[in-house]
């Protein structure tokens, strides 16, 4: 999700508190009539009428999230490190890290690592049609609309204006210096690409041998965002669809297309993403752990935010820390998760009270802990929804946290 986006976009929107605006935990006062105005355009974007576009000469700034507590009560109890520092690439459980987010030398820019003389990987890139795809022929959501809550049910949003319409798809795939040609090689599969962090990160943690020489599959969304879109689709149904889509449509073009042979070994499979490319991540593994068993999030949607409904898992990906972890057998995946104190809450249209990101990602390390799955949660002072900052500092020590146990992690 980029701050470029739609405003209704991941449903980001935050209330004010009455006359003030929270930024940085102090109350900002507002002037009375600008607090009226703000407040009449909340309401316009936040109880959009479906099909009904708000007048183009309106502009209204989101809002600030609130900055959370870490240790607000029912947050799990974490790990403070000192400012600048994360935590040990092999530990389990739950931490916290400061506000400075600094470069590490891991995700510096490609030139200066050239100087240093870590060697580059290859990149290759190509394009999906959605006419050829069986499992995503393509919808779209009209510009400026969005849904109506269910009168019958305030967690069910009623999406009137998507339809189906094409869309094209570009595919990025990293091979690194030391892939050996005609041998099989473990791989991690991201979404919303392009991702140059990961490609540059990998060159310098496979040098360094700290990572297996693995391949880097960042696919591209279909457009759109949120329900009733092509990503939201794809990203946040609950089921195996997108998994099934990638191992039957993107994966055998991946090896046409790159010249390179992907395992089937589950262990040697990692998904990757942010926002909802990050619940998709979860998504991929869960329902198809025969095929992925490492999981990379930064500010999982684990929200209620599918589309269409299905009365199977009615509140989404909230689902996975309500009801699908804590009670179903423990299974073979291993996650490193991340969340910003500043991330997403939003007292939505839906008035579901399961659009908070936060209390979403600490409610999933509650349940991940008490199943006693292998997991690293890392909260993020002074860091927003998928902040880039904290992904630089964080990205190595958490590629090699999911394949610590790996085999053979040396470079060919």
């Amino acid at each position: 999700m980029l701050p470029s986006e739609s405003p209704f976009a991941e449903l980001e929107t935050s209330f004010p508190s009455k006359f003030g605006i929270l930024q940085n935990d102090r109350m900002t006062p507002v002037p009375r009539s600008l607090s009226v105005s703000l407040l009449v355009s909340l309401i316009a974007v936040l109880n959009p009428v479906s099909g009904q576009s708000p007048p183009s000469t309106q502009h209204t700034e989101r809002p600030t999230p609130p900055t959370r507590d870490p240790h607000s009560p029912g947050y799990v109890t974490a790990k403070e490190l000192p400012d600048g520092s994360n935590p040990p690439a092999n530990a389990d459980g739950n931490f916290i890290i400061g506000p400075t987010h600094d470069v590490p030398p891991e995700t510096s820019a490609p030139l200066q690592r050239n100087q240093d003389g870590i060697p580059r990987g290859t990149v290759i890139e190509f394009t999906m049609n959605s006419s050829d795809s069986k499992i995503y022929p393509g919808i779209a959501r009209d510009p400026n609309t969005f849904g109506t809550t269910d009168p019958a049910d305030p967690a069910k949003l009623l999406v009137t204006t998507s339809h189906p319409a094409p869309y094209t798809r570009k595919v990025t795939v990293y091979v690194p210096k030391q892939y050996v040609p005609g041998t099989v090689a473990p791989f991690i599969v991201g979404a919303d690409g392009p991702d140059p962090l990961l490609f540059s990160t990998l060159d310098t943690l496979i040098a360094q041998r700290k990572v297996p020489v693995m391949i880097a599959v960042s696919i591209g969304n279909g457009g759109g965002d949120a329900q009733g879109s092509e990503r939201g689709l794809e990203y946040d149904t609950m089921s195996g669809a997108y998994a099934e889509f990638v191992e039957n449509e993107v994966l055998p073009l991946v090896e046409t297309q790159a010249h390179v042979k992907l395992t089937k070994d589950p262990n040697g499979r990692a998904t990757m993403g942010g926002s909802s490319g990050g619940s998709c991540a979860l998504i991929m593994a869960w329902y198809h752990p025969e095929l992925y068993h490492r999981v990379l999030t930064y500010s999982g949607t684990f929200v209620n935010q599918q589309w269409p409904y299905n009365p199977q898992t009615p509140h989404g990906a909230w689902e996975f820390h309500e009801h699908l972890i804590p009670g179903s057998p423990a299974k073979p995946i291993r996650i490193w998760m991340e969340g910003g104190d500043r991330d997403f809450l939003n007292p939505n249209v839906m008035r579901d009270n399961m659009h908070d990101w936060v209390l979403a990602n600490e409610r999933m390390a509650s349940v991940l802990a008490a199943k006693r799955y292998h997991y690293q949660f890392i909260f993020a002072r002074n860091a927003g929804h998928v902040d880039r900052a904290v992904k630089q500092q964080t990205l190595p020590g958490a590629l090699q946290y999911i394949w610590q146990d790996y085999p053979s992690p040396a470079v060919q």
